[in-house]
């Protein structure tokens, strides 16, 4: 049985699917763009800056399931441009400095509104 989670602290999903779902055991976040939540808008052009939102977004959908960052087990990371791979990874790394998660990164040719990094997890409940 799944159970879907809704987060305010995070951006609302812009179409037919759950920011968050529970199932056994684990919860799989849907792939956060650096939207503010509080405005809808996206943050400045800068990979780095976006990195952050993005992951303070996975953050706050991760505690309202019950879980966090540091139950993270794998991560996939879409880039715009592969070139921003060194500035995406250094913000990547201060969120998981410890036991990181498994990931795969990858360079997409659009993400949506323009962003330049989207990032999934799935982690750990409980």
């Amino acid at each position: 049985m799944k159970q879907i989670v809704t987060c305010e602290q995070a951006p609302r999903a812009v179409g037919p699917y759950s920011q968050a779902v529970i199932s056994q055991g684990f919860v799989f976040v849907s792939g956060q763009i650096p939207l503010d939540p509080a405005t809808g808008e996206l943050v400045e052009d800068d990979v780095a800056a976006q990195t952050a939102r993005v992951l303070e977004n996975l953050r706050a959908i991760l505690e309202a399931c019950g879980s966090s960052l540091e139950r993270v087990v794998k991560t996939t990371v879409y880039l715009a441009d592969l070139n921003d791979f060194a500035r995406m990874n250094e913000v990547y790394a201060r969120y998981f400095p410890s036991t990181p998660p498994a990931r795969a990164t990858v360079e997409v040719s659009r993400i949506p509104r323009g962003a330049r990094v989207e990032i999934e997890a799935v982690a750990e409940i409980g």
